[in-house]
């Protein structure tokens, strides 16, 4: 079972080739902040994780994923009333936990 720890983080590495930067023009910082936003936005779509969560991952506020999902083409409310409120639900316990 896995059980929540709000200051506990893990990492994730992709190895990847230098001829990935080239095709994509983009420094490693770049793409590494680029694929984090893309995961956070597909896990958010698929329903996976909440808009919130997801801004956790991707390293910006909700509001900021908020746009970002506009300007990837995906509806920030894109599921049913239950996952609102479930958004709702984790963001209240968020701010439990950063108090």
């Amino acid at each position: 079972m896995i059980t929540s720890n709000p200051t506990h983080t893990h990492r994730l590495t992709i190895e990847y080739p230098d001829e990935l930067l080239f095709a994509l023009q983009q420094e490693p910082d770049e793409f590494a902040s680029q694929a984090r936003l893309l995961l956070a936005i597909k896990l958010d779509e698929t329903g996976k994780l909440t808009t919130g969560l997801a801004a956790k991952l991707a390293g910006v506020s909700r509001n900021s994923f908020f746009v970002l999902l506009g300007q990837h083409g995906v509806s920030p409310f894109g599921g049913t009333p239950d996952e609102l409120e479930e958004d709702l639900l984790n963001a209240h316990h968020a701010t439990r936990y950063s108090e």
